[in-house]
């Protein structure tokens, strides 16, 4: 099975700290903490690696797995897997852990929904995620370019089932409509951690705002799966967490995601501790208990991670909870 997250963006070359975070660069260092034994990852280098890297460039695509540094690029790009970031590489948001750069994005490329499309199909993918960068700037916060991605998908790939990955859409009106009446597979959106972390981890969103735009999609289609994700280890206290779960429960979210909070640069939040992998497993177990359909938790959980395969056993549990005559 193949799986992408979509994540299109222009051109991923590397920029120094102060152009791609001008508003981190006054900012005292913080320490980089050694990493713990247990995060370990694959260094990239394989043919599959080169041949994916290949495709996105080839389709003038930009990967949130490099522009956010994640972890797993290596595994998953070695498998075809990408996520793609639609609407640019510029955020106007300027959150305290995210590597994406931060600034005044440009136009929305037209034609950006059709590249994702052709994407999907000549790789075949059975899954694709389609996420973005906050776009404020825009009336709609980019819901209409989400839809018309779906669109594109669903024409030009009509078996890959399409996952969304979307910002707040703070102050945006309708904006959460029209991406349901696109019809996604999944709606994600990450809370990113607990409420008490939000002014400094997350000073432009607000956390209930998040938690009832999941509820929303709920309102509007409850046969539409809904995720959402968290880091942790940004100081954050277990009962807040747990809190946090019974929120996401409240708004009948499906799937949650915890993983560990990896620090891009000194001028980023510093990573408080590393959690241990029982601590992660205690989360998932205690996560099922409360309800929901599947709980992914481990120090390299990423949101977009294995979304084909969390898929696929998303749609087992729900078809196994209607058969013991349950819903919730």
């Amino acid at each position: 099975m193949m799986t992408v997250v979509l994540d299109l963006v222009n051109d991923p070359r590397r920029r120094s700290l102060a152009e791609r975070h001008p508003e981190k660069a006054h900012r005292p260092d913080q320490p980089i903490e050694r990493k713990p034994p247990w995060i370990r990852v694959k260094a990239p280098g394989s043919r599959q690696f080169a041949e994916t890297s290949r495709i996105v460039r080839d389709n003038k695509l930009v990967t949130v797995c490099e522009e956010a540094a994640c972890p797993n690029i290596g595994e998953c790009w070695d498998k075809k897997h990408a996520t793609f970031m639609i609407m640019g590489d510029v955020c106007t948001r300027a959150c305290a852990f995210c590597n994406v750069r931060t600034g005044l994005p440009g136009a929305l490329e037209e034609g950006e929904p059709e590249r994702v499309a052709d994407a999907v199909a000549k790789l075949g993918l059975s899954h694709v995620v389609v996420t973005s960068v906050d776009r404020d700037d825009l009336p709609d916060g980019g819901a209409g370019h989400f839809a018309r991605a779906i669109r594109a998908i669903r024409a030009a790939a009509p078996s890959t089932t399409v996952e969304v990955l979307t910002p707040d859409f703070l102050r945006k009106n309708g904006a959460v409509e029209t991406v349901v009446e696109a019809r996604p597979d999944v709606f994600n959106h990450n809370l990113e951690t607990v409420p008490s972390k939000y002014l400094a981890v997350r000073p432009g969103a607000r956390y209930f705002h998040s938690v009832r735009l999941l509820q929303r999609v709920k309102e509007l289609d409850p046969t539409m799966f809904t995720k959402s994700g968290i880091m942790v280890g940004l100081g954050e206290e277990r009962h807040e967490v747990l809190q946090l779960m019974d929120d996401l429960r409240s708004a009948d979210v499906d799937f949650l995601t915890i993983g560990q909070y990896l620090q891009p640069s000194r001028k980023h939040h510093r990573v408080v501790r590393f959690v241990t992998p029982e601590e992660f497993a205690s989360y998932a177990e205690i996560g099922k208990a409360k309800g929901f359909l599947l709980v992914s938790a481990t120090p390299l959980t990423r949101s977009s991670h294995h979304a084909g395969e969390d898929f696929a056993r998303l749609k087992a549990a729900r078809a196994a909870r209607f058969a013991n005559g349950a819903f919730y």
